[in-house]
């Protein structure tokens, strides 16, 4: 007789680097949920889960993912929300119940980061949460109220380097042709700007794809938002990338993005722009639509 499998409450997303992790649901949805981009969360009302429902979804882990995985990412968008005595718990139970593990990750909104005391945070790594996932897209102010992120560039900051304070691996995102045609510019020199000053250990690269029915998706139909082409997504993370003076890791990792990039800065840095210029050069060349590529 075939076994039905657990009841188990998937989260519906996570980063790719997450790709290998066990998942573990301990929100649903999103508690902004306002981004002009990004309808991931859009049906999914958002809801605490009760410390004894995370709890559950824990012990059953082992039958739904086996005893070996040493990588578990937190969902849904922005599990730092719950208070930090029950994350604890949570964190604690998940590192009895697999006791190898080696990272526990999460998105992060940075304004949860900020208004989490420091003594908060620290005890939250202690208890074995690595690293966060936080999306900056831009730096420029005015792409930020734009999109409707509900966050500054100054607050990006205070939160990354904060959580860096307390211990965690900082994953920022950033997101090409956010500010469309009419905001590049400001969105290329706010995002340097940014990333310099949180110095992040990732930065992890994407590119706008308008979802449709997405608020973005109706802007550029309205024609008040002109989408960036292929070659001018690649020349804005070109010039991000030259300005940056940090230490991170500088990835493209989502298939979102027209070239690949993987390096270390500053060691990398020469080695990728060699390759987001011979994507350029491409895309000049043969005048590539977003329908013509994928990965150059």
């Amino acid at each position: 007789m075939k076994m039905s499998a657990p009841a188990f409450d998937f989260p519906p997303y996570r980063p790719p680097s997450e790709a290998q992790s066990m998942l573990l649901r301990v929100t649903h949805g999103c508690p902004w949920n306002k981004c002009a981009f990004c309808s991931m969360y859009r049906k999914f009302p958002f809801a605490r889960k009760t410390l004894a429902e995370i709890k559950a979804d824990i012990d059953l882990m082992p039958q739904v993912y086996g005893g070996g995985a040493q990588h578990v990412f937190l969902g849904d968008s922005n599990s730092l929300l719950l208070p930090a005595t029950e994350l604890v718990e949570i964190l604690e139970h998940l590192y009895r119940v697999f006791p190898q593990l080696k990272r526990v990750t999460s998105y992060a909104r940075a304004k949860t980061v900020m208004k989490k005391s420091l003594e908060d945070l620290k005890a939250i790594r202690k208890a074995g949460l690595t690293r966060l996932h936080i999306g900056l897209e831009s730096g420029s102010d005015e792409v930020l109220q734009l999109i409707r992120k509900g966050v500054t560039a100054d607050e990006v900051i205070a939160g990354g380097l904060k959580s860096k304070d307390a211990g965690f691996d900082c994953s920022l995102y950033v997101l090409l042709g956010i500010g469309g045609m009419e905001y590049t510019m400001q969105h290329r020199e706010g995002t340097i700007q940014v990333l310099n000053a949180v110095d992040p250990h990732f930065i992890r690269v994407r590119t706008l794809t308008p979802i449709p029915k997405s608020e973005i998706a109706r802007w550029i139909d309205e024609g008040s938002f002109t989408q960036v082409s292929p070659l001018v997504s690649i020349e804005e993370e070109r010039d991000i990338l030259v300005g940056l003076t940090v230490g991170s890791r500088f990835l493209n990792d989502h298939a979102s993005n027209i070239v690949p990039l993987d390096g270390k800065l500053p060691e990398d840095k020469e080695r990728m722009l060699h390759v987001l210029d011979q994507g350029i050069v491409y895309c000049r060349k043969h005048e590539v639509d977003y329908a013509d590529y994928r990965y150059l």
